[in-house]
C-alpha cells in the first residue's frame, strides 16, 4: 500500500511528534484535537522538531493541515495514528467512528501505551486495527511496537510494518497481546527497582540516573540485555553466564524491591527529583535529552 495521506488524532506530545515525522517523509498530514491552541501547538512543534529531522519548519508546515474534527481528518487518508487518552471507553468510541468513516483501505493504528487493541475493538471490524506504540519522542526514537489484536489481519500487520519501516523506524511485531506491551513492561520493571533504591536511601534520583547512563544505558543502547549477557559470559557466552553468574542472579530476584509508594513516600520521591532537576526548565531538559539521543543514534548508525 502506498501511503500518501495520514491522519493524526490527538495532538499531545506523541501526536505532535508523529505529525512532524510523517510530514518529513512527504506525507500530507491532517491533524485534529479539541485543544483550543491546536494550530499554535502544531506550529511550535514543527519549529522545534524540524532541526532534529534536518529540515525546516516551513517545509513541514506545507504538508500539515489542521482538521476541524475526526471526520475531516480521516477523509481520503491511508493511515490513522491515534494518540488519545489511555481509556478503553474513549478508544472504543473513537475506533468505532474510524472504522465507519475512514476509507476501507486505511490502516487504523493506536499509540496506546498499555491497552491492547482487542480491548477496545469490541464488535467492530478489527481486521485493520492494531497497536503502533512508539517511544517518546517517536520522530527520534526508532522503536515501534506493532501489536495485532485477535482479529487483525496478516495483511494489516505487514502493511503497518512496511509503513513504519518507510519512516525509518524499527517496527517489532509482538506475537501476543499483553498489557503494557514489551517496552513499557521492561521500563516499569527497572523503574520499580529504581524507586525502591531511592526510597531505601541507597542513592538519590540523580545518582541513580548516573548509574544507568554510565553503565547499562551505554551497553543496552548498543547490544541490548541478552547480547550484553552473551558477551558478558566471555567465550562461553550466555550459557556460561546462565550457569555461573545466573545462579547468584536468581537469588537476587527474590530480594528485588517492592516500593511502598505510600502518599508520603511518593511525595518524598517527587521532591527529591525536583531537587535534582528543578533548576532547569522542561524545555532545557528536553533539549539536552534530544541532543544526546541524536548523538547516540548517529553513533550507532555510523557503526
Amino acid at each position: 500500500m502506498k501511503v500518501r495521506n495520514a491522519a493524526v488524532i490527538g495532538a499531545g506530545t506523541i501526536g505532535l511528534s508523529w505529525t512532524a515525522l510523517f510530514a518529513h517523509h512527504g506525507l500530507t498530514v491532517r491533524v485534529t484535537d479539541p485543544r483550543p491552541d491546536l494550530a499554535e501547538a502544531v506550529a511550535d512543534a514543527l519549529a522545534k522538531f524540524a532541526p532534529h529531522l534536518g529540515t525546516t519548519a516551513e517545509v513541514l508546515a506545507s504538508r500539515v493541515h489542521i482538521a476541524a474534527d475526526v471526520t475531516e481528518a480521516v477523509r481520503d487518508t491511508d493511515v490513522v495514528q491515534e494518540n488519545g487518552p489511555e481509556s478503553v471507553e474513549f478508544k472504543k468510541d473513537l475506533f468505532e467512528q474510524l472504522v465507519a468513516e475512514a476509507p476501507k483501505h486505511a490502516l487504523l493504528l493506536s499509540s496506546s501505551s498499555a491497552i491492547p487493541s482487542t480491548a477496545f475493538t469490541g464488535e467492530i471490524d478489527g481486521s485493520r486495527v492494531l497497536i503502533g506504540h512508539p517511544f517518546n519522542p517517536p520522530h527520534l526514537i526508532p522503536l515501534v511496537e506493532v501489536v495485532p489484536g485477535e482479529r487483525t489481519s496478516e495483511e494489516s500487520v505487514q502493511a503497518a510494518v512496511d509503513f513504519y519501516t518507510s519512516l525509518g523506524r524499527t517496527p517489532i511485531v509482538e506475537r501476543k497481546e499483553i498489557a503494557g506491551f514489551v517496552g513499557n513492561r521492561l521500563q516499569n520493571a527497572l523503574s520499580r527497582e529504581a524507586i525502591y533504591l531511592v526510597e531505601q536511601g541507597v542513592v538519590t534520583p540523580d545518582e541513580l540516573d548516573k548509574v544507568i547512563t554510565n553503565s547499562l544505558g551505554i551497553r543496552w543502547a548498543t547490544v541490548g540485555p541478552f547480547l550484553g549477557s552473551h558477551l558478558g559470559g566471555g567465550p562461553g557466552g550466555y550459557r556460561h553466564m546462565a550457569e555461573h553468574i545466573g545462579k547468584s542472579m536468581k537469588k537476587m530476584w527474590a530480594g528485588l524491591g517492592n516500593p511502598s509508594q505510600s502518599p508520603e513516600e511518593q511525595e518524598r520521591l517527587i521532591e527529591a527529583v525536583e531537587k535534582a532537576y528543578g533548576s532547569s526548565t522542561y524545555s532545557e531538559l528536553a533539549e539536552t535529552r534530544d541532543r544526546k539521543q541524536l548523538a547516540v543514534l548517529h553513533a550507532v548508525e555510523e557503526n
